[in-house]
């Protein structure tokens, strides 16, 4: 059995202002975001970091299950940003995630758009946030990610074609606790930047498979084709249609679309950002250019 990932992390030394303050390790929990959001509740301390070894009932976006077996890193974080930052929140943890994997590993991931870590076209990352907004002010906000490390794919149904690993990706034993503690650091010191004014938005963007792709998106029952040109100052995609048109996607479901063929891909499987961790994301938007 794994030991405590927390435990090993700390005694590789831990140096941040901000982000694992606190950190709390279960064994077992049914969700680290429901345990953060409680805490939150009870007025924890931003940066708080709630870690599990595995969850009975860990979940991504619109409910769906996020599969959390040993041996990966399960964890949701506290942050009691501004309004200003909080659209952030997911951008930085994509980039921090790409770096500490990097650094950890040597292997070089990339973003699918909003935030799916990507290595060789597999998902080894996601990202969920979720939010409280009161009289105009953030409460709090948890940050949920989960990241694949000793995970077997192939033994999970569901994610068997759409998942991969560190392990397997880099070919060797990447220790979890390495891999949270780099984690760690680097949400940190993102973090801080924001609310500094720096934005991770143009790291972020080198970082995204999705731009110049063809694409298929879906939200809400609808689904949009054309390529992703960009995206704009708060992150959301700017896909150009089939008709010219130019549509602004503050959230989604995207696969790319190869040619004679209506997509490569599902719908993402794991955490992403929730709909209602960006003001404006209940909406699609459409602008002629």
């Amino acid at each position: 059995m794994p030991g405590n990932i927390v435990s090993a992390t700390l005694r590789g030394g831990l140096f941040t202002r901000i982000v694992g303050k606190r950190l709390l390790y279960f064994q077992e929990i049914p969700s680290t975001m429901n345990e953060a959001s409680r805490l939150a509740q009870e007025g924890a301390d931003e940066g708080t970091v709630v870690v599990a070894g595995t969850q009975s009932e860990g979940r991504g976006r619109q409910g769906r299950n996020w599969v959390s077996r040993e041996g990966n890193i399960y964890i949701s974080i506290i942050f009691r940003p501004t309004l200003d930052v909080l659209p952030m929140l997911s951008i930085l943890a994509g980039v921090a995630a790409v770096r500490a994997i990097r650094k950890t590993t040597g292997l070089e991931p990339g973003i699918k758009w909003p935030n799916d870590v990507m290595i060789g076209g597999k998902k080894t990352g996601g990202i969920l946030v979720e939010s409280a907004v009161q009289g105009g002010q953030v409460s709090h906000a948890i940050l949920g990610m989960g990241i694949n490390i000793d995970l077997d794919a192939q033994k999970e149904e569901e994610i068997a074609n759409l998942a991969t690993a560190l392990n397997s990706a880099a070919g060797r034993i990447v220790p979890p606790e390495d891999l949270l503690r780099q984690l760690l650091h680097d949400l940190d010191r993102l973090y801080i930047e924001a609310t500094h004014g720096v934005s991770p938005l143009p790291e972020w963007e080198t970082l995204l498979e999705t731009i110049g792709q063809s694409i298929q998106a879906t939200w809400r029952q609808e689904t949009y084709t054309g390529v992703a040109e960009g995206i704009d100052n708060l992150g959301n995609l700017l896909l150009r249609l089939e008709d010219g048109q130019l549509m602004t996607l503050t959230a989604g479901d995207v696969s790319l679309r190869l040619p004679g063929t209506e997509s490569e891909g599902t719908e993402s499987v794991g955490p992403e950002s929730e709909a209602e961790a960006r003001p404006d994301s209940a909406e699609v938007q459409s602008q002629i250019p």
